[in-house]
């Protein structure tokens, strides 16, 4: 019942997310079996071979035709899971190796969302990423791409990739240009690394998400943080068990977590790599944990909330998702 109501997604990263049929648009001679051993991430064993799936949309996203076709397939996706507002991510660094400069990766991104976001009425923010095991100057040039194209519908700055693999010391420095320069801020924590990994990223780049952030459960101190502090938690349930950080939705902390008050959200983090969509998220919260609506609708709220849209858009969201909801 929950699937048909409007939803927010604040979590889900586009070149996840290729859909079979974009993808064979792209490569014609991709068969479905190929695409189903390389995108699809259900041999996953660990965080490190979902990002190899990610890597292979990556080669498919290195054009303006090809970042075009990626982007409108995602904003059919999500008009399916009837999103009334979403904030894709994307590294933009990782789009270069065809000619484009990171510049015009953001451009071409910008100008087809915006496009996108017109014809679907799915309102849209974009965040860029920067990555684990990036350099301290391509940290710093994707939150100076963040600051340059903040007019437009880039809303944030986010950090993701390897958290296991790489620390934060490269990244430090960008999310001080970040504060400094009042860019908003999320960060992928908690996720491949226990609740540790979560208290240290709130201290060293004091983002005011988290993406993931399910690790905290296992600490009581920092859940009274992040429940004093309001740091929000992007939860993407069926991603956590792909990458092996649970064993089933049973196992989720998902439902214990809205019980204890936290801030949380429901997204898809990868939709084709999780081989999940919003719809089948809420379903399968449900299933598991006996959602009602008023636990989804304060899910959506809060995502709202915490999103990086402006005063007007959190309110005009929000009296939509209430109307609908109650």
């Amino acid at each position: 019942m929950s699937i048909i109501y409007p939803k927010v997604e604040l979590h889900v990263h586009l070149d996840c997310c290729l859909s079979f049929e974009v993808a064979k648009k792209l490569r014609p001679k991709i068969t479905k079996d190929v695409f189903c051993k390389k995108f699809i991430g259900s041999s996953c064993s660990c965080l490190k071979d979902y990002i190899k799936c990610a890597d292979n949309a990556v080669d498919l996203m290195q054009t303006k035709e090809e970042l075009e076709l990626v982007t409108i397939d995602l904003f059919n996706q999500l008009r399916s899971d009837n999103v009334l507002y979403v904030e894709i991510r994307f590294a933009p660094l990782l789009h270069t190796n065809k000619g484009l400069s990171a510049d015009e990766v953001v451009n071409i991104i910008s100008k087809i969302t915006f496009k996108q976001s017109k014809s679907t009425g799915i309102q849209a923010g974009l965040i860029l990423c920067t990555l684990r095991h990036y350099s301290k100057s391509q940290s710093m040039e994707t939150v100076q791409l963040v600051d340059k194209n903040r007019n437009k519908n880039i809303v944030g700055f986010d950090i993701a990739a390897d958290e296991a693999g790489y620390p934060l010391d490269n990244h430090i420095d960008a999310f001080k240009f970040a504060a400094q320069n009042k860019i908003f801020c999320t960060a992928h924590a908690g996720e491949a690394l226990g609740y540790k990994s979560v208290s240290d990223t709130l201290k060293l780049i004091k983002p005011s998400r988290i993406g993931h952030g399910v690790r905290s459960i296992e600490n009581e101190t920092l859940l009274n943080k992040l429940k004093r502090e309001n740091i929000h938690l992007e939860l993407c349930p069926t991603s956590n068990i792909v990458t092996k950080v649970y064993n089933n939705f049973k196992d989720h902390p998902i439902d214990k977590l809205l019980k204890k008050g936290l801030s949380i959200s429901i997204s898809s983090d990868g939709r084709t790599i999780s081989n999940t969509s919003l719809n089948k998220e809420y379903e399968k919260v449900t299933n598991s944990f006996n959602w009602s609506k008023k636990d989804f609708l304060k899910c959506n709220i809060n995502a709202m909330k915490a999103s990086f849209s402006d005063k007007k858009t959190k309110i005009k969201i929000i009296s939509l998702l209430e109307a609908a909801y109650n």
